[in-house]
């Protein structure tokens, strides 16, 4: 049995809980399972520029499935950047399974987790700088999965696939993308970063 190192983790007294478990009022669409966990296919009322984001999420167990089927989501930081989501255990860990930027640059090391187990994403977020209607520094992140770093002080060029079409350098929501699986996510909470 594997278990994240960050499962569990306290939020902090200057985080924004964006969902505990006890309602989605912070959230767009969001719903609930009758055991109070969050569906995916919502994302937050708020737009947020730098910022410090944990989440927990639960892969269903989808043995026919195979490549993209396989519980297939994203986390959408500021609607424009995904991180995948999917389970790829044991898979090789490409730049379309789980910890990757999707379609961009897969993590340093798969630290995906069987599915039905809790797994985290940790992820520290510096927004795009914009001057003069020009980009002239990309974003920047730093991700753990499960507790391991798989992206460090990544260097973002731009916005992946299915992005919000405004240009980068403004806040935007974090997304969790619905794609017709059936994910849970638990204790996500945020610091936005002055």
């Amino acid at each position: 049995t594997r278990q994240s190192a960050t499962l569990g983790a306290c939020r902090p007294c200057n985080a924004i809980a964006l969902f505990d478990g006890t309602n989605t009022d912070l959230l767009k669409n969001g719903q609930m399972t009758d055991d109070g966990l969050l569906k995916e296919g919502t994302e937050t009322r708020d737009a947020y520029g730098d910022l410090r984001l944990h989440l927990e999420f639960r892969l269903p167990y989808m043995p026919n499935a195979v490549g993209q089927q396989r519980a297939n989501s994203g986390i959408y930081v500021q609607s424009r950047y995904e991180v995948q989501v999917l389970d790829s255990f044991g898979l090789d860990g490409a730049f379309n399974e789980c910890g990757a930027l999707y379609r961009e640059v897969k993590p340093n090391l798969n630290m995906c987790l069987p599915p039905l187990q809790w797994q985290t994403y940790d992820v520290e977020f510096s927004n795009a700088v914009i001057k003069d209607g020009k980009k002239i520094k990309n974003a920047r992140m730093t991700l753990k999965h499960n507790g391991v770093v798989i992206h460090k002080d990544l260097n973002i060029n731009g916005k992946t696939g299915g992005a919000r079409r405004e240009a980068e350098g403004t806040p935007g929501s974090i997304k969790l993308q619905g794609h017709g699986n059936p994910l849970q996510f638990r204790n996500a909470w945020i610091v936005e970063q002055k």
